[in-house]
């Protein structure tokens, strides 16, 4: 048996959590900031770093009190190390550090993105081959695995990626922050009223989201032209569409040239009701290949993915220093 403390900062959540064998959630606390960035229309880095500072200690004793552990129970510290901001990434790195140092344990250093793959293991053992759809605020990423901890990024976004773009739309639509639960919302009351170029890219694999953004501005603004009121919902309905057919497109053309046994949707957008009944539909044609959506609690900004992940590299013996710093720009292991 190995218990981990776990640690998550790399954005606007302060998050503890108590893992045991990487797949048993014995603790999970997180602080959320979104009530304060939401009156800004979007994260503001110096604020969610300070407002870490404010919370961590209380998640870390929390996480501890509802596992009912102690700190000698602990095996080791994994924390996320990158991507994300640099001030709320230190804020946790530090804390990592300080708790490490005082317990004499072991750190384990996590990219976040490994954090959200291998958060589906609270659902199910992970098989391999894998292919993970790793879609986030901050990236969009089609990761093949053929064994465990063995990363390949096949696709990415080479501009904006897929939440990115949600929270721009819905700025542009007048519907505040964050941008992926609006939209998803209010396009289920939408109908197909207007029309998208569907994106570009030249590698099958990659993204494109930043012109697909640009063109529902254009959009508007030719409507006012016309003289005609945009219709939210509509435009929300074509935008999501436009996004969520070309991702699942993609997608499920690198599962028909990889076959792997498992099709894993991670990171926050994973949690996006009309990409989750997509995927399911697509995935029919390739009934061999298990699909597994993990529950909304494990899309988000956690400390438990850090804690799955972290059992992982701490079996294979991937430990970290005290000089070791957060990093904001953190690949996966293996991406060049």
């Amino acid at each position: 048996m190995t218990i981990l403390m776990a640690i998550e900062s790399s954005c606007d959540e302060t998050a503890c959590a108590v893992v045991k064998d990487g797949c048993e959630i014995l603790s999970s606390i997180v602080s959320s900031q979104i009530n304060v960035h939401t009156l800004y229309g979007g994260v503001v880095p110096e604020v969610a770093s300070r407002i870490h500072v404010e919370n961590i200690s209380t998640v870390v004793c929390e996480a501890l009190q509802q596992a009912k552990v102690t700190m000698a129970d602990i095996d080791a510290i994994a924390y996320t190390q990158g991507p994300g901001l640099i001030g709320s990434l230190h804020v946790g790195v530090q804390a990592a550090k300080a708790i490490a140092w005082a317990y004499h344990k072991p750190l384990v250093p996590v990219n976040h993105m490994t954090g959200h793959i291998y958060a589906n293991r609270f659902v199910t053992e992970l098989q391999w081959p894998l292919m993970a759809l790793v879609i986030s605020g901050g990236h969009t990423e089609l990761v093949w695995m053929e064994n465990d901890w063995d990363f390949k990024v096949i696709g990415t976004t080479r501009d904006d990626a897929i939440g990115e773009a949600y929270d721009k739309v819905a700025r542009v639509l007048g519907l505040g922050y964050p941008g992926g639960p609006k939209i998803d919302k209010i396009a289920k009351e939408g109908k197909p009223h207007y029309t998208l170029p569907t994106p570009k890219t030249a590698s099958p694999y990659d993204f494109s989201f930043s012109g697909l953004k640009t063109a529902v501005l254009q959009m508007i603004q030719r409507e006012e032209k016309k003289g005609e009121t945009v219709n939210v919902a509509d435009a929300a309905y074509c935008f999501q569409e436009t996004a969520l057919q070309s991702m699942v497109k993609k997608t499920m053309a690198a599962v028909d040239e990889y076959r792997p046994a498992m099709l894993v949707l991670a990171g926050g957008v994973a949690a996006n009701s009309r990409l989750r009944v997509l995927m399911e539909e697509a995935m029919k044609e390739y009934p061999e290949v298990k699909l597994v959506i993990p529950p909304l609690s494990c899309c988000t900004d956690n400390a438990a993915m850090i804690g799955a992940a972290g059992y992982v590299a701490y079996k294979h013996g991937l430990f970290g220093g005290f000089d070791a710093a957060a990093d904001p720009a953190l690949l996966m292991p293996g991406e060049e």
